[in-house]
């Protein structure tokens, strides 16, 4: 099913941004599909793929423009949280919740593969990323107090769950969070990084592909269920940023984004914070940062260190593409936007 691109006005950008050189324009793209959007990968600017609730997982070859949405037979339930796209062709899911499944087309979407399954009525994975075409990790919440791993390095025909080498036994009540599939991120040859939440909230870092790990505590608002790191995202090996919050208090922005330039082994907050929760953020550049929200949209233009509200809008994720410079958010209502920086 195809739909087309949402005839709306767009939402221009505050003003306070004016003196930085440079607007920012919110562009609607889709609405109307009936599923709350989580899980977004951006191949280039021409192919991008969505994954969310109800089954639903989209993709547009044209920049989205339009998007073609469908429900891999059999699985129309799974709230799919992330989804790890390749190219026009290939793609992969992971839903949250049990039974745990991770499903994979070649064909562009028109048949789904079923490439793992777990019914561990404990299970819950909270997100993906791949190294390379061959080489990808997933991790979930703790089970017995071990974070859950897996890993692929075939591409994601067979994954192998590697669990024990996360030697580290979790904290009572700290865990992951499936908001948009970004609390792990993986970096150039072996490096990832997972955020938790909850009771504690830490970094987990290996630069081997996942053999070992350290952790390094981050200093984010936690303590509640509802709080920790909910996204990060890496410029290099080096500077980083992590967002998150209260998603109960989501206007609240006490502690909610954090900076790095030593890899997550220490972290400072920044003069001007983001402003509220935020669940998904990303580099544009080295120099320009967004975060996004349930309580709305922020742009730093130095490196992280201050952020300024661009819009109200409800969103779940935020992502640049890997090829290019399309930006693209979704959020709870099937809602697809474009956001275009006008320098």
């Amino acid at each position: 099913m195809i739909r087309t691109l949402f005839a709306g006005f767009f939402l221009w950008a505050t003003s306070c941004n004016l003196s930085l050189g440079q607007s920012y324009t919110f562009k609607p793209l889709t609405s109307g599909e009936d599923a709350s959007l989580r899980g977004l990968s951006i191949v280039s600017d021409s192919v991008a793929w969505i994954s969310g609730s109800k089954g639903s997982i989209g993709k547009t070859v044209d920049g989205g423009r339009t998007w073609q949405w469908t429900k891999p037979a059999g699985y129309e339930k799974l709230d799919f949280r992330d989804i790890e796209a390749f190219d026009a062709s290939k793609a992969i899911v992971v839903n949250a919740g049990s039974p745990a499944y991770i499903l994979m087309t070649t064909d562009g979407g028109k048949n789904w593969r079923e490439c793992y399954k777990n019914t561990d009525s404990a299970i819950f994975l909270d997100g993906m990323d791949f190294w390379d075409r061959q080489s990808g990790l997933i991790f979930g919440d703790p089970i017995h107090n071990k974070l859950q791993l897996l890993k692929t390095t075939d591409g994601g025909l067979n994954w192998q769950n590697v669990s024990e080498n996360l030697r580290n036994e979790l904290a009572v009540g700290e865990a992951g969070f499936a908001a948009s599939g970004t609390s792990l991120r993986t970096y150039g040859k072996g490096l990832a990084w997972i955020a938790t939440g909850g009771a504690v909230s830490n970094v987990y870092f290996t630069s081997d592909y996942g053999y070992t790990w350290k952790v390094f505590k981050c200093p984010i608002i936690q303590g509640e269920s509802s709080t920790g790191i909910f996204s990060m995202a890496f410029y290099d090996n080096k500077h980083g940023v992590v967002v998150g919050g209260n998603y109960l208090k989501d206007k609240e922005n006490g502690n909610n984004v954090l900076l790095t330039a030593d890899g997550g082994k220490t972290w400072t907050k920044p003069q001007l914070p983001v402003a509220g929760y935020r669940s998904g953020v990303t580099y544009i550049s080295k120099s320009v940062l967004v975060a996004t929200g349930t309580s709305g949209t922020d742009v730093s233009s130095d490196g992280g260190l201050n952020w300024h509200q661009l819009s109200g809008i409800s969103f779940n994720v935020v992502q640049k593409s890997k090829k290019g410079s399309l930006i693209l958010l979704a959020g709870n209502k099937g809602e697809i936007y474009q956001l275009l920086i006008n320098r």
